[in-house]
């Protein structure tokens, strides 16, 4: 089984390894990650505020300037790591122990908005590139998809898929075999703050029980989750959850 996660906007800092593009999840995307990379760098180093406000979906110029670095030589960490926000808070990787912390790293796909497809250990630097918005000319979910969705695809084959991203995501690759996502309800509405937190949650408890299998995950408890329906239209499954609290 293959868990699909999304990124997040804001990054930690840090990191103690080289980072290296050609150690990326799918070799075949190396020239085109460097002619997207080389891109962003030449964006960078212009130093169009406006531009760079824009692309990096920040406001005030200390912020957009605080992003003007030479990122390729900085150092990386894993990806699964870097990113923060509300899932990642409460995937809580860090607190896991070692055994489900390799559990995550092997089994779970980040799709970045500037490095295409990532397993979750590949090792990135931090960088800013807001969701949506391109580099220069390209479009970079479309880039992703017209380059690497086939890749993706031939990856997933033999597996089974949980896809935990947020729809946008579905640009830059969709399933097109079985897959299952997840939704999350209180009080009869539709969340999404709270979608964010519960699937960290749900990886978080994945990953300490080492689930395997659609199946398996299906009968997992997960406190203060209960499963209200499941919808099954063509090849996507939709586990709805109602949160207890």
């Amino acid at each position: 089984m293959k868990i699909l996660l999304a990124p997040s906007e804001t990054k930690i800092s840090g990191g103690t390894e080289p980072f290296r593009l050609d150690t990326l999840l799918f070799d075949a995307l190396l020239p085109y990650r460097t002619k997207l990379l080389h891109a962003y760098m030449n964006m960078l180093q212009k130093g169009d505020i406006a531009q760079l406000s824009k692309m990096f979906g920040l406001k005030k110029e200390a912020d957009v300037r605080s992003h003007i670095r030479d990122m390729i030589h900085e150092p990386a960490m894993k990806a699964i790591e870097r990113y923060t926000g509300v899932a990642f808070d409460h995937l809580a990787y860090r607190n896991l122990d070692k055994k489900a912390q390799a559990y995550v790293d092997s089994h779970v796909i980040l799709n970045s908005n500037l490095f295409g497809y990532l397993r979750a250990d590949d090792l990135i630097p931090e960088y800013r590139l807001k969701q949506g918005e391109p580099v220069g000319d390209i479009r970079v979910e479309k880039y992703y998809h017209e380059h690497g969705a086939a890749l993706m695809e031939a990856y997933l084959a033999d597996e089974e898929i949980l896809d935990l991203r947020a729809g946008f995501y579905d640009k830059l690759y969709k399933p097109a075999k079985p897959y299952t996502t997840l939704k999350f309800i209180k009080n009869g509405k539709v969340v999404s703050h709270w979608a964010k937190a519960y699937r960290g949650i749900v990886l978080r408890e994945i990953a300490k029980a080492g689930i395997e299998t659609i199946d398996a995950f299906m009968k997992l408890p997960i406190e203060d989750l209960a499963i209200e329906e499941i919808q099954t239209k063509k090849n996507r499954t939709e586990v709805i959850y109602r949160i207890a609290l």
